[in-house]
């Protein structure tokens, strides 16, 4: 049940984006199109898996007095790998995100995980509770984009759905990512009210 609960939480209950409101300077800025919210996506779970994993191998041997820097350097390194294998294999995607993919390092998200889950729990729970916080992240800025490409571009992911000249292009500047993200979250606050 534990591990269960530690894949789960960060889908729907502790959802970084949606319920803990964390991460969100990427989710609101690379969310105007589908193909950078998932190449984002991709770039955070790879990151937020890797430094579980990593903080909870060493969880037992790592001084608290440093244990903030040492996160850091673990963090850091992940997202050097995932920098430069996005700038040599997506370039396009890369120069899309920008200064984002970089700004991995100091995602509240990836530290938080790392301070409050992994450095306390073993192995296996804190690349579930990376696992499950990686999806629930995806499901938010993948919810977050689709919503705003279709409102704002009259497309997703390339397809033309209908005429652009008739879209709400302000869904594609960054107030559009205001408002879907607050839209998404009246919408599930409306919903759990329901269900309480």
């Amino acid at each position: 049940m534990s591990l269960w609960k530690d894949f789960n939480q960060g889908i729907v209950k502790e959802n970084p984006v949606l319920r803990l409101m964390i991460g969100l300077c990427p989710v609101l800025a690379v969310s105007n199109t589908t193909m950078n919210a998932l190449g984002m996506s991709a770039a955070v779970a790879f990151v937020l898996i890797g430094s579980n994993l990593v903080v909870a191998l060493i969880r037992k041997v790592t001084p608290d007095e440093i244990r903030i820097p040492i996160f850091i350097i673990i963090i850091s390194t992940f997202v050097t790998i995932i920098d430069y294998v996005m700038q040599a294999y997506a370039p396009v995607l890369y120069q899309a995100l920008g200064v984002f993919v970089p700004l991995i390092v100091v995602n509240c998200i990836i530290l938080g995980r790392a301070e409050a889950f992994a450095y306390k729990n073993p192995i296996f729970n804190s690349v579930l509770d990376g696992v499950g916080m990686s999806i629930g992240f995806t499901l938010a800025l993948g919810s977050i984009a689709v919503i705003r490409e279709i409102l704002g571009a009259g497309a997703v992911l390339g397809i033309q759905l209908y005429d652009p000249a008739i879209a709400a292009t302000i869904m594609i500047l960054p107030p559009g990512a205001f408002i879907t993200i607050g839209c998404i979250m009246a919408f599930l606050n409306k919903m759990e009210n329901k269900v309480m």
